[in-house]
């Protein structure tokens, strides 16, 4: 098993707490066969909340999928989250490290399901989406423009 982390780095204008919202959050990613080096051209997302068990009873990963060009049974399941905070920006930080048996992350696109807080306010702001790599906003309560810009990510060993 191979554990490797989602790194996330963008530029935070007056917001903190940056982090996917929900125990349902959706990560979407583009998938290496480990054994063959497959790649799907679909984009396939990983849930927390999906338990689908192992073969041979060996425990449970949020995905289970046979690699369709070597037959290979291979898995994936997440293991941590962490939390972007203000002072992190322009900086990679891990976002969330999956547990890897026979598949390899190659590629993220970040969506809907993210939310933040004004750095200053603390005003909740749900349900950013990423997608178009920048989002922007206005914090009434402090009274300025908040925003997250050049969200770039990048994939390590853990």
């Amino acid at each position: 098993m191979v554990k490797i982390g989602l790194q996330f780095k963008a530029t935070l204008e007056n917001v903190t707490n940056v982090r996917p919202e929900g125990e349902d959050f959706r990560w979407f990613l583009k998938l290496k066969c480990a054994n063959c080096g497959e790649i799907p051209e679909k984009w396939q997302y990983i849930n927390l909340m999906d338990s689908v068990p192992l073969k041979g009873g060996r425990g449970s990963a949020s995905m289970v999928q046979k690699c369709k060009l070597c037959a290979r049974d291979n898995s994936i399941g997440k293991q941590t989250e962490v939390i972007t905070q203000a002072e992190d920006s322009e900086r990679f930080k891990t976002m969330v490290q999956f547990e890897c048996r026979g598949l390899e992350p190659v590629d993220f696109q970040p969506q809907a399901g993210f939310a933040a807080e004004g750095a200053e306010s603390g005003t909740k702001f749900p349900e950013i989406t990423l997608l178009e790599k920048d989002w922007t906003d206005y914090d009434e309560k402090a009274s300025e423009s908040v925003g997250i810009y050049e969200v770039t990510h990048q994939f390590i060993k853990c």
